[in-house]
C-alpha cells in the first residue's frame, strides 16, 4: 500500500443563503414584487459567486447546490415532473407556485429532509407524469465554476431517492409508488448526464440518501439496474450523507460507479462493511469524517485514522464532510460574543472546509479535539434526574383526564385555537432590536409587548376562538427565546441556517448541563389571562425539539441530554398551573424529525423521546390539559410515538397532506384529542371557509366531533394580518358549520 497516496478535499454541499441571508432578502422581495426576476438573478449569481470563492480551498468544487427554495423541488424541475395545477408560462413563476401556492393552486407538500430540520418539498409523480430533460441549472452553474478555473463536480439529487421521497400524484392507482417509474427516470438522467458531459463535465455526484435508509430486496435489485444504465453514460459519485449505506453499498459498487461517498459521523458501519468486499484499489472512496450537521470542531486525530483506513482499501481517496454543509452556518468569525472557551471548539462552514484542507494534507497537524471542561457539568442537575422515581413520567389515564378538564374549561365541540404565535410585525422586530441594543430601556419594552398581548387577545374575542394565545411577541424563536434564559445553552449572532425556501433560524448551541433559573413565561400567559375569561394556553417548546434544532453536545447521549431539559421545562410547567394556567401547550413539531433514518434503532428513540416529554408534563393535575404539536413530517411512522406522549390534545400538520394523518390515526385507533390542521400556514394562500370546514369534515368522518378540534397547521409567525383576520374567520365559521352538522 502506498500510505502518500494523494488525498482530494472536496465538500458534499455548502450552505446557499448567503453570508448574511442575502437570498432571503432577495426572495422576498420579490415575492413582495419589490424587485423583478433579473433583479433576483442578480442576486442569486451574487450568492453562487460567494458560495464559490468559499469553497474554491477545495481540490474539487461542488455544483449545482445552490436553489432559489429546495434541491429536491430543482431535481423535480430538473426531469420536468411539474404538476399540472403548477405550470405556468414562466419557469419562475411555476417554480414558486409549486413552493409557496397562489391564488390558483395549493402548494407541493412539504416535510423533513430525513433527521434534520431543513423541510424538502415532496414531488407528485404518477403514471401520466411526463418525464423530461431540463439540464440547464445544472449545466450552468456548473460553466460558472469552470470559467473561474475551478475542479468542478455537478451534483443532482440521483434518480431513486427522488423518487423514493416523492408521493403518488392525485389520480394515480392505489398500487402505484413513484419508484415504479425509475427506469423511465433513469432514461431522462441518462440524458442529463450527457448534457453535462457536453459542457465538460467528468465526475458527477448523484445524491442518494434515501439508499442510507432501509431498502427492500426488489427496490435493490431496481437501484443497481438504473445505475449499471447510468455508469455506462458518465463517471458517478454516488453520495449518502445520512447514516451508513448499509445493504445498499455492495449494490451500488457491483454496478460499477466511479465512487462512492460515505458518512463516518453517522455510518462508521460502512467502512467495516468495505473492507469485506471486493473493492478496486480504482474506486474513488470519500470518507466524510468532517460533521456536516453540527459546530463541534473536528477531531483531526480520529478523522486521520478512518482516513488511513480508507487508503488500506483503494488508491483514489477523497476527504469530505458528512453531508451538505447546508446544514450548519456560514462562517464563525462574527461570532465574536461566545465564550472564549466554547468559541475554540466550533467550526462553521468555512472552517470546516479549513478542516478539510489540512485532513487532506499529507504534512498536516492531527490535533485531537479537547475534551468538554468539567465547568459545563452541573452536579445538581445529574443529582435530581438520578433521584427521580419509576413513576415520574406517568400522568392518570386519560379518561379520567378527560372528564376533569371538560369540568374545569367547558368547549364546545369543535373548539377552535391557534398554534401560539402571531404575526411578528416589522414594528414588533424593530423594538426588539431596539431593546437588545439598549437602545430601548425596559420598561418601554416590557410596556411594547404587553400592548401587542392585549391586542391579540382582544382580536382573538373578536374573532369567536374558543381557546386563546398571548401570540408570543417577546419571542424571538420558539427554541432561542427558552435557550437564552436555560443554563447550558449558548446563542449566536449571524449562526443562520436554512430551514426551507426564504426561512432560517439560528440553532442555539447546546453545551453544558441544563437548568431553569427563574419563570420564562409565567408572567406573560398571567398577564394575557387577566385580560380575558376564556382560556389562555400556556406555550412552551419540548425537549425533543430543543435538541432537535439546536447544536447539542456530543460528549453524552442525547437521551441524557433531552432528559435535562425536560426537568428544566417540568418547573416551568409547575408554576404555570400554579399560576391558574388551565391548557399548557409543549410543542414537539421536531418528534419525527430526530427518528432514525434506519429501522432498528428507532424503539430506543422513541422509548426516550416520548418520556422525556412525559417528563416535563407530568407533573400536573389531571384536570389542567397538557396540548401538543407536531407539523410537516410523516406522521405515518411515528403514530405509536404520538400515542406515548400522552397528550391530551395533539395539533398536527394536516392541510397540504390533505389530512391523510387523521385518517392514519383514526385506523390505529388513536384516543386521544386532535387538532387537524386545517390552515397551511406556510403558503400565502388564503383557504375558503367552505375547504377548511370540508377538511374538518374528513377529520370527524374519521375520529367523531368530540375529539377534533380546529385550528392553522402551524404558529402564524411569519404571516401577515391580511392573512390571518380572514383565514381565522373562515376557520370560525368552518368549525361553526361543522359543529351545527354534527349536533
Amino acid at each position: 500500500m502506498n500510505h502518500r497516496t494523494a488525498v482530494r478535499s472536496t465538500a458534499l454541499g455548502y450552505p446557499r443563503i448567503g453570508s448574511d441571508r442575502e437570498l432571503k432578502r432577495a426572495l422576498e422581495a420579490h415575492w413582495a414584487g419589490r424587485l423583478d426576476a433579473a433583479g433576483l438573478e442578480r442576486a442569486a449569481a451574487a450568492v453562487r459567486a460567494e458560495m464559490l470563492d468559499d469553497l474554491s480551498v477545495l481540490d474539487q468544487v461542488p455544483t449545482g447546490v445552490f436553489s432559489y427554495y429546495d434541491h429536491v423541488l430543482d431535481a423535480a424541475f430538473a426531469v420536468d415532473a411539474v404538476a399540472p395545477r403548477h405550470r405556468r408560462g414562466d419557469r419562475l413563476a411555476s417554480y414558486f407556485a409549486a413552493a409557496r401556492g397562489d391564488d390558483a393552486a395549493a402548494p407541493l407538500e412539504m416535510t423533513k429532509w430525513f433527521d434534520t430540520n431543513y423541510h424538502y418539498l415532496v414531488p407528485e409523480i404518477g403514471l401520466a407524469t411526463a418525464f423530461a430533460p431540463r439540464p440547464e441549472k445544472a449545466v450552468a452553474e456548473f460553466l460558472e465554476a469552470r470559467e473561474r478555473g475551478l475542479s468542478a463536480r455537478p451534483v443532482l439529487v440521483g434518480p431513486a431517492s427522488l423518487l423514493l421521497l416523492a408521493k403518488a400524484a392525485e389520480g394515480a392507482p392505489a398500487d402505484f409508488r413513484p419508484f415504479d417509474r425509475l427506469g423511465d427516470v433513469v432514461e431522462v438522467y441518462v440524458e442529463l448526464l450527457a448534457a453535462l458531459a457536453q459542457a465538460g463535465a467528468g465526475l458527477i455526484q448523484l445524491d442518494e440518501p434515501a439508499l442510507c435508509a432501509d431498502r427492500t430486496p426488489a427496490e435493490l435489485e431496481a437501484v443497481a439496474a438504473a445505475y449499471r444504465r447510468l455508469v455506462a453514460e458518465a463517471e458517478i459519485l454516488v453520495a449518502g450523507g445520512y447514516g451508513p449505506f448499509g445493504e445498499s453499498l455492495p449494490v451500488l459498487l457491483e454496478s460499477g460507479v466511479e465512487g462512492i461517498a460515505l458518512d463516518l459521523v453517522r455510518g462508521r458501519s460502512d467502512l467495516e462493511a468495505l473492507a469485506s468486499l471486493d473493492v478496486s484499489r480504482e474506486t474513488f472512496i470519500v470518507a466524510g469524517v468532517v460533521d456536516g450537521r453540527n459546530i463541534w470542531r473536528t477531531d483531526l486525530a480520529d478523522a486521520a485514522a478512518d482516513i488511513v483506513a480508507v487508503k488500506a482499501l483503494t488508491d483514489r481517496v477523497g476527504v469530505a464532510s458528512s453531508s451538505s454543509l447546508l446544514h450548519v452556518p456560514v462562517d464563525l468569525a462574527p461570532e465574536t460574543g461566545l465564550p472564549p472557551l466554547l468559541a475554540e471548539r466550533l467550526a462553521f462552514a468555512r472552517q470546516k472546509l479549513i478542516e478539510l484542507t489540512v485532513l487532506a494534507d499529507p504534512d498536516g497537524a492531527r490535533d485531537a479535539r479537547p475534551a468538554s471542561p468539567d465547568a459545563w457539568r452541573d452536579a445538581a442537575v445529574r443529582e435530581r434526574l438520578a433521584a427521580l422515581g419509576d413513576g415520574a413520567d406517568r400522568r392518570a389515564p386519560y379518561a379520567d383526564r378527560q372528564a376533569s378538564q371538560a369540568k374545569r374549561v367547558p368547549l364546545p365541540p369543535l373548539p377552535t385555537t391557534t398554534i401560539g404565535s402571531f404575526p411578528q410585525t416589522a414594528e414588533l422586530r424593530k423594538a426588539r432590536a431596539a431593546h437588545r441594543q439598549g437602545l430601548m430601556i425596559d420598561a418601554d419594552y416590557q410596556a411594547r409587548m404587553k400592548a401587542e398581548v392585549a391586542a391579540v387577545i382582544a382580536e382573538q374575542e373578536r374573532l369567536g376562538i374558543d381557546v386563546l394565545v398571548h401570540g408570543e411577541p417577546e419571542r424571538n424563536d420558539m427554541v432561542q427565546y427558552f435557550a437564552e434564559l436555560l443554563t447550558g445553552f449558548a446563542t449566536t449572532a449571524a449562526g443562520w441556517v436554512q430551514s426551507y425556501g426564504s426561512r432560517c433560524v439560528r440553532p442555539p448551541i447546546l453545551y453544558g448541563d441544563v437548568a431553569r433559573t427563574a419563570p420564562m413565561t409565567v408572567p406573560w400567559t398571567s398577564y394575557a389571562q387577566s385580560l380575558t375569561a376564556k382560556p389562555v394556553k400556556g406555550m412552551l417548546t419540548g425537549p425533543v425539539t430543543i435538541l432537535a434544532w439546536s447544536f447539542v453536545r456530543d460528549d453524552q447521549p442525547l437521551a441524557d441530554t433531552a432528559d435535562q431539559v425536560a426537568l428544566a421545562l417540568r418547573d416551568e410547567v409547575a408554576d404555570l398551573e400554579a399560576a391558574g394556567t388551565a391548557i399548557i401547550q409543549v410543542d414537539e413539531p421536531a418528534l419525527r424529525e430526530l427518528l432514525p433514518v434506519r429501522e432498528a434503532p428507532r424503539a430506543a428513540y422513541r422509548e426516550w423521546s416520548t418520556r422525556s416529554f412525559r417528563l416535563a408534563t407530568s407533573g400536573v393535575r389531571p384536570d389542567t390539559a397538557i396540548h401538543t404539536h407536531l407539523c410537516y413530517s410523516e406522521f405515518g411512522v411515528v403514530i405509536d410515538a404520538i400515542a406515548a406522549l400522552d397528550a391530551d390534545v395533539t395539533s398536527i400538520e394536516a392541510s397540504r397532506s390533505k389530512m391523510e394523518i387523521v385518517a392514519d390515526l383514526g385506523r390505529a385507533g388513536y384516543r386521544s384529542g386532535v387538532g387537524p390542521g386545517v390552515w397551511d400556514i406556510h403558503s400565502p394562500r388564503v383557504p375558503a371557509a367552505a375547504e377548511m370546514a370540508e377538511a374538518l369534515r374528513l377529520a370527524v368522518a374519521a375520529l367523531g366531533p368530540d375529539r377534533v378540534w380546529a385550528n392553522p397547521d402551524c404558529g402564524l409567525k411569519t404571516r401577515r394580518y391580511e392573512e390571518v383576520v380572514p383565514a381565522l374567520e373562515g376557520l370560525v365559521e368552518a368549525a361553526r358549520t361543522v359543529r351545527a352538522e354534527a349536533a
